[in-house]
C-alpha cells in the first residue's frame, strides 16, 4: 500500500479520532478498579494499541495507579528475526517503565517443554499441525497465556483485556465483533476467562491510520524505532499473528508474524517474503518446514494404531521421531541458531523412555550435536506419587513393598545419570544384589515344609 511503501506520502492523521480514542482510554482507566492487561504480538495493531496505553500512562503521571500488564507470546519456535525484535521491545518497555516508576509489568508467556511445538511433535509423536489438526494453537499460546491472565485475576480480582483486533481486517472478523454483547460501557465478557472483559480501543481504526499513527510517532515513548517493524512488513504479506485466549479467535496461520514450522497453510507466503528480500539464511528452515509437512503425509513415517486405538495412520513412529531430532540439531548447526531447548530435549527423553526407549537415545542424539543434556530432574511430587504407585501395585504381584522401593531408589536416586558403561554396569551389579537379596529373605520366611 502506498503509506506502507513510501512514508513521506503519508498525511497527518486525523488528530480528532486519535483524540477520541485517548478520551475512551481515559475514562476506561479511571472507571474501575480491574488491571489492565494488553495483548502484545509485535504486530502494527498490538503495536498500536500499546502505544497508546502507554502515552496514556506517561500523560497521567502520579495518577497512573492501576497496573498495566503486557503479555506477549513467544512459542519459541517464532520467526527467529521476529522472535529477536519481540525479545527487543519486550526488554525496552520493560527498562523504560521500571526506570520511570511506571505501574507496566511484561509477561514474555513461553509454552512449557510438554506444551511446546518438538515436545509434542517429537516427543509425543504427534504428526504436524494440519486445519482439521491444529494442536499447536492450543497448547503453544491458549494454555501458557491463560495461566498468566488467570494468575492477573487471581492477585487483582478481574481484568480489562485489551485487543488490537479491528473491523477493518475482514468481513468475518467484524461480524464477530459486532455479534458479541457488551455492557453499558462498551465493554464485552470474555468468553473463556472469568472476571475479564474485553476492550478493543482501535476497532473503528482503518489499516490507513494505524500505518499514520505509526509513521508520525515513531520513535516510540519507550525507546528504539518503529523500523524494523515497518521494515518487515515490507518484507512479508499477509496480517499479524495475534494473540490467541480462547479457541474463537483466528489462527495466525498463513500470516507474517507466525511461527516458522508452521504446517498448516501449504506455502509459508511471510518465510518466502523474508528469504526474497534478503535473509537467504532463512532458507534452510524454510526447506525443513516444509519436510515436515511432506512426512506427515507418508504413511510409513506413522504408527498405524491411533492413539484411540482404531485402525489408521497415528503418530510418528520412533525412528521418525528420532529422525526429526536428528535433522533439527543438523539445521540448528547450519543456521547457527538454538532451535530446541535442553529443556525440550529432556522432556522429549522422558516421553521416549515411557513408551519405547530405554537407553536414553535422545541425550545420546543430542551429545552427537554437541549438546549436553541433563534428565528432568523428579520433584518430590513425582517421588509421592510413584511410592504410591509402587504401594498400590506390589501387593498384586505379590512383590514387597520394600524391594520394589529400593529398586525405584538405584534408578532415582544413585543412578540418575547413566552415561558411562560402568554406572550402567554398576546399576545392573546392585539390581542383583537387590534381587538376591529379596530371595534369600523370602525363602528365610517360607514355612517349613
Amino acid at each position: 500500500m502506498q503509506s506502507l511503501t513510501n512514508p513521506e506520502s503519508v498525511p497527518v492523521p486525523v488528530d480528532e479520532h486519535v483524540e477520541e480514542t485517548r478520551d475512551s482510554l481515559r475514562r476506561h482507566y479511571f472507571a474501575d478498579q480491574r488491571a489492565w492487561v494488553v495483548a502484545y504480538s509485535g504486530g502494527k495493531d498490538s503495536t498500536l494499541v500499546l502505544q497508546l496505553v502507554y502515552d496514556l500512562i506517561l500523560e497521567l503521571g502520579s495518577s497512573a495507579k492501576k497496573p498495566i500488564f503486557i503479555v506477549a507470546s513467544d512459542t519459541r519456535v517464532e520467526a527467529p528475526n521476529v522472535e529477536e525484535y519481540l525479545a527487543d521491545r519486550l526488554s525496552r518497555v520493560a527498562s523504560h517503565a521500571r526506570a520511570n516508576g511506571l505501574p507496566v509489568y511484561v509477561h514474555r508467556v513461553q509454552p512449557t517443554p510438554e506444551q511446546s511445538f518438538w515436545g509434542n511433535l517429537i516427543g509425543k509423536g504427534y504428526p504436524s499441525p494440519t486445519r482439521w489438526f491444529r494442536w499447536c494453537t492450543t497448547k503453544m499460546k491458549i494454555k501458557p497465556s491463560r495461566a498468566v491472565i488467570d494468575g492477573i485475576v487471581r492477585a487483582h480480582g478481574g481484568v480489562v483485556l485489551l485487543l488490537g483486533t479491528r473491523l477493518d481486517e475482514s468481513a468475518s472478523r467484524a461480524q464477530r465483533m459486532e455479534g458479541r454483547a457488551t455492557n453499558s460501557r462498551g465493554l464485552n465478557p470474555h468468553g473463556e476467562i472469568p472476571d475479564a472483559l474485553v476492550m478493543t480501543p482501535i476497532a473503528d481504526w482503518s489499516t490507513d491510520q494505524v500505518w499514520e499513527y505509526l509513521f508520525t510517532r515513531n520513535p516510540p515513548p519507550w525507546g528504539g524505532t518503529h523500523d524494523f517493524m515497518l521494515d518487515l512488513y515490507r518484507q512479508a504479506s499477509g496480517g499479524e499473528c495475534p494473540v490467541v485466549f480462547d479457541l474463537n479467535t483466528p489462527s495466525c496461520g498463513g500470516s507474517r508474524f507466525g511461527c516458522w514450522t508452521c504446517t498448516v497453510v501449504k506455502e509459508d507466503k511471510s518465510m518466502r517474503g523474508f528469504i526474497d528480500s534478503g535473509a537467504a539464511w532463512m532458507q534452510p528452515l524454510n526447506e525443513f518446514r516444509n519436510w515436515l509437512k511432506e512426512i506427515r503425509e507418508d504413511t510409513s513415517k506413522r504408527d498405524g494404531i491411533r492413539r484411540n486405538e482404531s485402525i489408521g495412520p497415528g503418530p510418528f513412529s520412533s525412528e521418525t521421531c528420532k529422525l526429526i531430532l536428528r535433522r533439527l540439531l543438523e539445521l540448528e548447526k547450519t543456521v547457527g541458531r538454538r532451535l530446541i531447548e535442553d529443556a525440550e530435549i529432556a522432556y522429549i527423553q522422558q516421553q521416549w523412555a515411557e513408551k519405547f526407549d530405554v537407553t536414553n537415545s535422545a541425550l545420546a542424539i543430542a551429545r552427537d550435536y554437541g549438546r549436553e543434556v541433563g534428565t528432568l530432574t523428579l520433584t518430590s511430587e513425582d517421588l509421592s506419587r510413584d511410592l504410591a504407585l509402587i504401594e498400590d501395585l506390589a501387593p498384586r504381584f505379590e512383590v514387597q513393598n520394600i524391594w520394589a522401593t529400593d529398586l525405584y531408589s538405584l534408578v532415582t536416586d544413585r543412578y540418575a545419570s547413566l552415561d558411562s558403561p560402568s554406572s550402567r554396569q554398576q546399576l545392573l551389579d546392585d539390581v542383583i544384589k537387590v534381587v538376591e537379596n529379596a530371595v534369600r529373605q523370602a525363602d528365610r520366611t517360607e514355612p517349613a515344609p
